[in-house]
């Protein structure tokens, strides 16, 4: 029987861009981020704003194979893609000065790669 993954078509979508993305640009981190997606959604990650201000800098940029979410507050600009935000979490976000992306647009803005943590 073969796997089956995740049931969502806009989540299929983009674990295939993310595959074809890796191979193109021979980025690693593209390829990692789509094994992350793959998972059941109860093994995907749900990470708060307050272990991203934890383990980032100013003006880092962070990838969450899930979800953010609005606990703990946050002090310094990051850019952040995710598959999902709740409401409060992008509010505390871009008002640190920050940006909230779906993954997709990371992939436009930063073929590569570089510079980005994958955080769960």
């Amino acid at each position: 029987m073969p796997p089956t993954g995740p049931t969502n078509p806009r989540l299929r979508r983009l674990i295939v861009l993310l595959q074809r993305k890796s191979r193109k640009e021979k980025a690693a981190i593209w390829k990692d981020l789509s094994r992350k997606l793959e998972r059941p959604s109860r093994k995907r990650a749900e990470v708060n704003i307050s272990r991203i201000a934890r383990f980032t800098n100013q003006n880092s940029i962070v990838v969450i194979p899930g979800k953010v979410l609005g606990a703990g507050t946050i002090k310094h600009p990051v850019t952040v893609a995710a598959v999902k935000f709740s409401k409060e979490a992008k509010r505390k976000i871009e008002a640190a000065g920050g940006q909230c992306l779906p993954i997709e647009f990371l992939l436009d803005k930063n073929p590569k790669g570089s510079r980005v943590t994958i955080m769960e």
